[in-house]
């Protein structure tokens, strides 16, 4: 019973370290993108007259990102500490899924699924308009 409970505890601070850093971690790169960002374009003027959406896929969208992080471009990195940040709970459900697994809890497994599947068909199905 005692080892159940360390189980519990040990899934328990893994999932709030999880949750802690992923978060942390997101701030980091979204701040140095800003700074970034900031000192390439300190002389810009900024018109906000007009929006340009920009109607990608998601794949594309994380493609594009990744590519401008690589080439060190502030905005880029500043959507990848975004990008960060909305998984940073979606690894959460990961984990508990994988927790529940190991501790057999079936139905805590099938909620989790559910709740996993809403957010991939929210993802990638979803209709912005």
């Amino acid at each position: 019973m005692q080892s159940d409970k360390l189980r519990d505890r040990d899934i328990q601070l893994i999932i709030g370290n999880l949750l802690r850093y992923g978060v942390w971690t997101a701030l980091a790169v979204a701040a140095l993108g800003g700074l970034i960002y900031l000192f390439n374009h300190e002389q810009e003027l900024v018109h906000y007259g007009n929006f340009v959406e920009k109607d990608v896929s998601i794949f594309a969208l994380v493609e594009q990102t990744l590519k401008g992080a690589a080439r060190v471009k502030g905005d880029d990195i500043i959507l990848l500490g975004i990008l960060l940040l909305f998984l940073t709970p979606i690894l959460r459900i990961l984990f508990s899924l994988i927790a529940f697994l190991l501790e057999k809890d079936f139905l805590y497994v099938g909620i989790t699924a559910l709740v996993i599947a809403i957010i991939c068909f929210s993802v990638f199905f979803g209709f912005a308009h």
